[in-house]
């Protein structure tokens, strides 16, 4: 009996003195548990899966500084690969069969499933002939060359005003260390996609390459994307396509209508685009990359004196197509007092007298002239909003970059403007109009839009590493808009026989406006 109760209190004591480091490893094994859980259940929750980012890293603006850096120091080209081969229809269906295993998967795991962030983007990885050749071709010409357009302009300029597929893509593939967007992250696997990424330079190729030349490496480049699996399990329509310039791409542009296009606006015209190629539900507007430097708050304080005139506009006085409305207004304020008019090209001459016209010329009135050109917009509207100057919109049919997310009418309830005015051009081109209504705008209404800009202007500035809160950001936040719709019209066009009905495509969509529905 007395063995027993030995036994007994000698379990007990040895029991509690254990209890510490069992309760402990039991904890320890839970917790661990536990994240090995939250890690295989979510993945991608953070764009930094490896790697705390490096917020040491100074962001760089010049694009063509940028790409010098990015040529000699970071780039990693793929190895040479030749074009890959037809996909069969069983490629497609393996494809499709891991695809909706992901998707399902997320679907009963993910509580705010499909509408989450990061974006999950897969970037092909293209023939160098399509991205890196390209991108050396730029750089080893850049200084050597006078190469201009038909107008006047340097194609090499023109090329740095539409190079947001260059931003975009040196983002996505920097290391993470060195990423700072919190909403896209880069996925290696297709099948964990939301959306892929097509890095071919097509403006680059358009202005320095020969016209023949181009047109053969742009039906290279488009069976190089049509042949992948993922392309013709959706048609193109979660692809995206940096066609930023109005001329790059445009022999092919018709065999890829399905896929996101990014644009610097929407010519409803038929000028530039045709018919149910572009569309507001399917692309994004993304804006110019600006020709000056920036003017922040201290900037914009510092040249307040200086500014002593009411109106100005630089630029080529005379356009064709939506230009009419241009050399209309040329003609009826040149000369008027306040009003300052000049011709002018793009071209570091260009950028200088711009630059220089845009904080000596903008008075306590500060306003900036934008007028519609061969197409709607013009990279002169971003070189104001980043120069502090206000500009004056007169064009009917222009789109605005990330307009889903800022509200270009208004900031407050009681301030109607964000950072531009905007005027119809039935109003701009009646005599007396235009100079009235400027002169109206009250030198406290004027100052609260320069803080705006001074405030805003960090959303149209692109830099490596990208910002928060910067134009790549604000892209990928604005395509999370659209992810929904893709899949809706991805699924349904695998579900419906084809011309078992007659329905609406793209091609019947009415162009876009902004104005009342006809009636």
């Amino acid at each position: 009996m007395a063995n027993r109760q030995l036994h007994k209190s000698s379990s007990f004591s040895f029991s509690r003195s254990r209890s510490p480091i069992f309760l402990l490893l039991t904890i320890s094994l839970f917790v661990f548990s536990l994240l090995f859980y939250l890690s295989t259940r979510y993945p991608s929750a953070s764009p930094y899966p490896n790697s705390e980012p490096n917020l040491t890293l100074k962001p760089e603006t010049s694009f063509v500084a940028s790409l010098e850096d990015f040529l000699t120091h970071r780039a990693s080209p793929p190895p040479p690969s030749s074009l890959v081969r037809t996909v069969s229809e069983e490629d497609v269906s393996r494809f499709d069969d891991k695809l909706f295993s992901k998707e399902s998967e997320r679907f009963y795991r993910e509580p705010y499933y499909p509408l989450d962030l990061p974006i999950r983007v897969y970037v092909y990885e293209m023939p160098t002939k399509f991205t890196y050749d390209l991108l050396w071709l730029f750089r080893n010409t850049y200084r050597d060359t006078d190469n201009l357009t038909s107008n006047g302009s340097p194609v090499h300029r023109l090329i740095e005003q539409h190079s947001v597929d260059y931003w975009l893509w040196a983002d996505l593939i920097a290391p993470e260390s060195e990423r700072l967007l919190k909403s896209v992250v880069r996925v290696e696997r297709q099948e964990d996609a939301d959306l892929f990424y097509v890095p071919f330079f097509t403006t680059i190729s358009f202005f320095l390459l020969e016209k023949q030349q181009c047109k053969a490496l742009y039906r290279e480049g488009l069976k190089w994307v049509t042949d992948q699996p993922a392309w013709k399990r959706s048609e193109g329509r979660n692809h995206i396509f940096p066609i930023h310039h109005p001329w790059s791409f445009k022999s092919v542009r018709r065999y890829v209508k399905n896929a996101i296009w990014l644009l610097p606006d929407m010519d409803s015209t038929g000028n530039w685009y045709k018919p149910g190629q572009v569309f507001l539900e399917k692309d994004l507007i993304l804006p110019y990359v600006p020709n000056v430097n920036l003017c922040d708050a201290k900037c914009t304080s510092e040249s307040e004196s200086k500014r002593t005139t009411l109106l100005f506009f630089r630029g080529r006085l005379k356009r064709n197509a939506g230009g009419k409305i241009r050399a209309k207004l040329v003609a009826e304020l040149n000369g008027a007092e306040g009003v300052v008019i000049e011709e002018g090209t793009t071209g570091k001459g260009g950028k200088e007298a711009a630059q220089i016209g845009m904080r000596k010329y903008i008075g306590s009135l500060a306003l900036f002239l934008d007028l519609a050109g061969d197409t709607p917009s013009s990279a002169r509207l971003f070189d104001a909003i980043v120069s502090g100057c206000i500009p004056v919109i007169v064009s009917d049919e222009l789109e605005l970059p990330f307009e889903g997310i800022l509200d270009y009418r208004k900031v407050s309830s009681d301030v109607k403007a964000l950072i531009a005015l905007f005027v119809s051009s039935s109003d701009a081109v009646q005599p007396g109009w235009l100079l009235k209504f400027l002169k109206g705008v009250s030198p406290a209404q004027t100052r609260g839009l320069q803080r705006n800009l001074a405030k805003y202007s960090r959303h149209f500035i692109y830099s490596s590493p990208a910002l928060p809160l910067g134009p790549e950001d604000l892209a990928w936040r604005m395509m999370a808009g659209k992810l929904v719709n893709i899949r809706l019209h991805t699924r349904r066009s695998q579900r419906v026989v084809k011309e078992s009905r007659s329905v609406c495509a793209c091609d019947c969509k009415r162009a876009n406006s902004t104005g009342p529905n006809p009636s």
